[in-house]
């Protein structure tokens, strides 16, 4: 059950408060009596609650005495504090990492071949978003849209999101499709497509017929390749991430080829 504590009151704050909501205007001692909160702490609660405006005190009155605001508006005040307060959080951890930004940095790449694997829907598409966001140079995306590992809706948004950050970083994005690949998503995807990335100087969308396997290439030294469904399911099976030197060199290079003779792609 909720609780006034819940909202940053403690103990006797909310006695006090819940006991001045019964009793009215009253007198500190009056208040000590009704709410059980000692008389040796009373005064010090009462200015507590003064300082969340939760009461207002009659200071021409001897002895003085106190009247609860309204709930309503006690509620609301509290409920404000408690956003100021996750606000002045969210910007210390913001700096915090910001700071730790500076701090931590990426070991030099190793030439020595690594790979990894993520299998599902959603545990692809977050290893695709994962590795996306790494990119520094260059992403260079092939074959089917990504996002139909998940809602197609939801899983484009998602990938133009990551598209957009590497962009306004300085990435260079390349996209290669076939033809008809736009035509076979929904409009709302597409228009995710068009309208955030198009319009960006370091992006790039070519269409060929020749495509048919899906993987993203990043930095010319990683590649995902997503594996399709072994059932012909219409979905992602799994991706598989890999960093191998060799490898990437030649899948860049069958890229270029294609790059070559592909037709550009523009907003409709």
């Amino acid at each position: 059950m909720s609780s006034l504590r819940d909202l940053g009151l403690s103990e006797y704050e909310a006695r006090a408060y819940r006991s001045l909501l019964e009793t009215g205007p009253t007198t500190a001692k009056e208040l000590s009596r009704a709410s059980d909160v000692p008389m040796g702490r009373i005064y010090d609660v009462l200015n507590s609650l003064e300082t969340y405006n939760l009461v207002r005190s009659q200071t021409a009155s001897r002895p003085k005495k106190y009247v609860a605001v309204e709930p309503d508006t006690a509620l609301d005040r509290l409920l404000e504090d408690k956003k100021r307060e996750l606000q002045e959080k969210v910007g210390q951890y913001e700096d915090i990492v910001d700071d730790l930004s500076s701090q931590l940095e990426s070991a030099d790449p190793v030439e020595e071949p690594f790979w990894t694997a993520a299998v599902g829907p959603n545990d692809s598409l977050d290893l695709l978003l994962e590795r996306l966001a790494a990119a520094d140079d260059e992403i260079i995306m092939v074959g089917s849209a990504p996002a139909r590992q998940v809602d197609i809706l939801s899983g484009t948004e998602r990938i133009v999101d990551e598209l957009e950050a590497a962009l306004e970083r300085g990435v260079d994005v390349s996209l290669l499709v076939r033809p008809d690949l736009f035509e076979s998503l929904p409009e709302e995807a597409n228009r995710e497509y068009y309208e955030r990335l198009f319009h960006y100087d370091n992006y790039s969308a070519r269409a060929s017929p020749n495509i048919r396997t899906t993987f993203e290439l990043l930095d010319g030294v990683e590649v995902c390749i997503e594996v399709p469904h072994p059932l012909g399911r219409e979905e992602t099976f799994g991706v598989i991430d890999m960093k191998d030197s060799d490898f990437t060199a030649d899948i860049n290079k069958a890229f270029e080829e294609h790059w070559a003779e592909a037709t550009p792609v523009g907003p409709p």
